[in-house]
């Protein structure tokens, strides 16, 4: 399944790039359907408020219509007999009459479903209607006379309209003359109601759409943004890296002429000046030689000293750039014998102290620690006028703690490899580089402390067998 991954690694910038786009992305999505879902909400609420608003204004209007019709034949049904046919024709009629708008008119049915009027659809009238049905399956004649029985109320189906014949909601108010059996009641289409909520409906959507686009203009705006500041972001680190680059390089290459320079110096006030002597002592001899003079062998022990103490030049400047022992035996007994030299070269004192632990160092953290002490000693044979040092390696929890102290004149004052020269600056990105800590305590008149500590993850395990087992480490 591996194949299915990409395999396009993202640089820093990008990285950066996308860890701020999305979130800003999540956010701006939950906040453009938390806005949409509140407006909607509220929306619908107004709407809600407005359709019931609309509906009790055409009930109302429903019921003042049914009111007054009562009251203008009402004299007739009051002083009428329940079998009175005379008052319920003339009832009827002035019904039939009391017709309004393009569709507004009264209708009756018996209690039997029979409708006795009917002004705008005359043939309905005399047809018995129980059981009718709109389509969508609501009870239209059966509920309108149970609403009458039980006193007056509402009503809403769908009815077709007598001009189009196509169907509309409408609502109905009905009431009852109880001693003549009849549902007496009137109703109005509502499909102007109903459009003005479905424009309202429309309204709000189009709203919703508006603020998404807002939403998202200003997302794409803000992405603009985060990509610009990213880019912006991104080139100024690059200089910057570009420029520590150029640093680093410089540095290196000056580290590397110092070192050349200390190489060639070495050779030329060392084994130069040996090797030149060596070379006078046999051409004196030679001319001894050839003038038969028996004290030829002088000049010829001199040159063979001076050969044997050019020989172990070459091997001290050797040591000095790569020590054997360091390979050989480990960290331990290369910073043993460095101390020892550096005491019989210098007469400064020189006290080594090391304690054996089960991890052993990594090459990379041997030559680090190595090298610190080669810089540190050289620092104070030049600069700290001591007359005893102390050299402390040991293993612990956290990984392992090379300490330097000298008893000399110190720095002056607490200062950080980094204000410090070229040498204190090597030791500090040598540290760096392994993710140990350097630490520099200097007093001025008592001396200074260099403390290097390499973690536990340059520690390798006592049953690896990389490298050979060192006996100080």
């Amino acid at each position: 399944m591996h194949w299915f991954l990409p395999r396009y690694t993202f640089s820093y910038a990008q990285k950066l790039t996308l860890l701020a786009t999305i979130p800003l992305i999540f956010a701006v999505a939950a906040i453009a359907v938390l806005v949409a879902l509140q407006a909607r909400a509220l929306a619908e609420r107004e709407i809600f408020t407005l359709e019931t608003q609309l509906i009790d204004a055409k009930k109302a209007e429903l019921r003042n219509y049914v009111t007054q019709a009562r009251n203008g034949f009402y004299f007739i049904y009051g002083n009428a007999a329940p079998d009175d046919d005379l008052a319920k024709e003339s009832v009827a009629q002035i019904l039939s009459a009391m017709i309004y708008g393009e569709e507004g008119q009264f209708f009756v049915y018996d209690y039997d479903g029979t409708q006795l009027v009917s002004p705008r659809q005359t043939d309905r009238i005399n047809v018995n209607w129980s059981g009718e049905t709109d389509s969508e399956g609501t009870p239209v004649v059966d509920e309108l006379i149970r609403i009458a029985r039980d006193g007056a109320g509402y009503h809403s189906y769908l009815w077709p309209k007598t001009e189009t014949g196509q169907e509309a909601r409408m609502i109905t108010y009905v009431t009852s003359f109880p001693s003549w059996r009849w549902a007496v009641g009137t109703g109005v289409f509502i499909d102007d109601v109903l459009g003005s909520i479905a424009t309202a409906r429309a309204d709000v959507e189009r709203r919703v759409q508006r603020t998404f686009v807002h939403i998202g203009g200003i997302t794409l705006v803000a992405l603009l943004i985060v990509f610009g500041t990213g880019m912006l972001i991104n080139l100024r680190e690059r200089r910057l890296a570009d420029a520590k680059l150029k640093k680093l390089a410089q540095r290196v290459f000056d580290a590397q002429e110092e070192e050349r320079g200390r190489v060639a110096r070495e050779l030329h006030d060392g084994i130069s000046q040996i090797l030149v002597g060596v070379r006078y002592a046999l051409e004196n001899a030679r001319r001894k030689l050839e003038r038969g003079d028996a004290s030829a062998d002088e000049p010829l022990g001199k040159g063979i000293g001076s050969l044997s103490e050019a020989i172990t030049e070459v091997r001290r400047i050797s040591r000095d750039l790569r020590p054997g022992v360091l390979d050989d035996l480990g960290l331990g007994p290369a910073l043993k014998t460095l101390t020892e030299e550096f005491e019989a070269r210098t007469g400064i004192i020189c006290e080594f102290h090391t304690v054996v632990f089960r991890n052993r160092l990594d090459n990379e953290a041997k030559i680090a620690l190595y090298r610190i002490a080669q810089e540190a000693l050289t620092n104070i044979e030049r600069h700290a006028g001591a007359t005893r040092i102390e050299v402390k390696l040991r293993g612990h929890r956290r990984g392992a703690t090379l300490r330097i102290s000298d008893n000399g004149r110190g720095l002056g004052d607490n200062r950080s490899a980094a204000s410090a020269g070229l040498g204190l600056r090597n030791m500090q990105e040598r540290m760096e580089q392994l993710r140990g800590t350097l630490e520099i305590q200097a007093t001025k008149g008592s001396g200074t402390t260099i403390e290097a500590t390499v973690p536990l993850s340059h520690m390798l395990p006592p049953e690896s067998t990389d490298q050979p087992k060192e006996a100080a480490e």
